[in-house]
């Protein structure tokens, strides 16, 4: 009996046995300039980010950043934290899905929490380069459910260092991500 629920267990666990694909990690932190453009209005300013591999493929992930709108004195924060599942599909990709809850605050005039659910693919497009595309979903205390899309890509300078970028696209409004990235 304790040999088939042994046996039973190793291969209930065989699917989540696999790690990340080869070139692409779970695990860095990022820094750099954050802008979103509107039709009522374009901000900018900085972020942060970063995701750490806590199993083979489990992470976890954040990002807060803080923008100013042009021409006022308003500034805002956003602040993103969920958890992602990351599962090989060929040896240079990942198929990932992505939950987060999702807090935005601009002080006294507005303030809302939300939560969004993504899924795509990232990969190694290339010895020194990695990109990946995401389809989602967001919704809110405050707002409508919307559905979204996020480009992605990372130049790498060495085993640790690149450059990367993020563009969402969301109800007619881009927000676009670029800075240096530490990867281990």
């Amino acid at each position: 009996m304790k040999k088939s629920l042994l046996a039973l267990t190793l291969l209930a666990a065989l699917p989540f046995a696999a790690s990340a694909a080869e070139g692409v990690s779970w695990n860095y932190v990022e820094g750099g300039y954050v802008a979103t453009n509107t039709d009522g209005g374009d901000a900018d300013g900085w972020a942060l980010g970063g995701s750490f591999a806590i199993a083979p493929n489990f992470h976890l992930f954040g990002n807060y950043g803080n923008q100013k709108i042009d021409g006022t004195s308003i500034d805002f924060d956003q602040l993103r934290l969920g958890v992602g599942y990351n599962r090989e599909i060929s040896p240079k990709a990942d198929l990932v899905t992505r939950v987060a809850y999702e807090k935005f605050d601009a002080g006294g005039i507005s303030d809302y929490n939300g939560w969004s659910a993504e899924v795509g693919v990232r990969g190694a497009l290339a010895r020194n380069f990695e990109g990946y595309v995401m389809a989602g979903y967001e919704d809110g205390d405050h707002y409508d459910g919307e559905f979204y899309g996020r480009l992605g890509a990372q130049a790498k300078f060495n085993q640790n260092w690149g450059v990367s970028g993020d563009v969402k696209f969301v109800d007619g409004d881009t927000q676009w991500f670029v800075g240096p990235r530490f990867s281990w």
